[in-house]
């Protein structure tokens, strides 16, 4: 059942929240749903905020989906904060939040799963085998269950927004997706709940990350369009920090993830790499 717990209302079966959208929207509301894995930060913030400035209601999704992660990655420590995650959307003035135990989600005999294709294939899904499987799946789920009329995402994670945009035109789906700007540090860094797991040495080390991004849109500016030298650039960049660990250096055509050679156009460098054992990525458009 839900529960009130700091002015928010915690909704936990698939039941009560969608009686509670149907009602919003039978009587003539908008609402938008901000779909996370909770421990949130400034970054989910922006993305309510986004929320309420255009929809009549907000809803939250707290739920650490177990599909997403690969063996030995970090679902089981994954941070679990639902106490401050309702202290943080008091704050904000959103109250209402669903987060479903797994078993709600994925119900005995659950065995179907979504596979979406090319933009789910290299970067982040050659890395991550199934990565990307989980989060359409749980996606699409949370977009059954929850028939909102906008959903937003941030473009950290640039890749997982192309795979959803994707998802939602190939099934139709009446939900129109918001992709919200990235929101850092004063350092740089990009807010991630996952920054928790870094040390503060470690925490310093990881600055080096939009640093090397923007080494490259500089470089660019002063007339280096070659994508082989620029990567090279990004990677001394990264080393002079201690950063060897490096998944990849993308150099893709904006809104899609083509790799480029040159810079001709609307071009987004991702990157993924690890900071001890702590793999972060971050990505940053250069427009020319």
């Amino acid at each position: 059942m839900g529960t009130e717990s700091t002015n928010v209302r915690v909704l936990s079966t698939i039941a009560e929240v969608r009686s509670v959208v149907k009602a919003a929207q039978a009587a003539g509301e908008t609402v938008g749903l901000v779909p996370t894995m909770g421990a949130l930060h400034e970054g989910h913030l922006q993305l309510v905020d986004a929320s309420q400035s255009e929809c009549d209601q907000t809803l939250v999704s707290i739920f650490v989906n177990p599909t997403q992660f690969g063996p030995g990655e970090d679902g089981d420590r994954y941070p679990r904060t639902l106490q401050r995650d309702c202290e943080l959307l008091a704050e904000r003035g959103s109250p209402l939040v669903f987060a479903p135990t797994v078993a709600e989600v994925y119900q005995p005999g659950n065995d179907t799963f979504v596979e979406v294709g090319a933009v789910a294939k290299p970067y982040e899904g050659e890395i991550r085998p199934g990565h990307f499987r989980g989060v359409a799946t749980v996606v699409l789920k949370l977009f059954n269950i929850i028939p909102a009329n906008c959903a937003y995402f941030g473009r950290k994670d640039y890749q997982q927004a192309l795979v959803v945009q994707q998802m939602v035109r190939d099934f139709n789906i009446p939900i129109e997706i918001v992709i919200c700007p990235t929101i850092r540090e004063p350092d740089g860094l990009a807010m991630s709940s996952r920054n928790a797991y870094l040390s503060p040495s470690e925490r310093k080390q990881a600055t080096a990350i939009y640093r090397s991004l923007k080494l490259a849109e500089s470089l660019y500016r002063n007339g280096e369009a070659d994508v082989d030298t620029l990567t090279k650039q990004m990677r001394g960049c990264l080393a002079d920090s201690n950063i060897t660990n490096v998944d990849y250096i993308a150099f893709v055509a904006a809104g899609t993830v083509h790799p480029v050679e040159r810079i001709t156009g609307p071009t987004v460098v991702a990157l993924a790499a690890r900071v001890g054992a702590t793999r972060l990525i971050d990505n940053h458009t250069i427009n020319p």
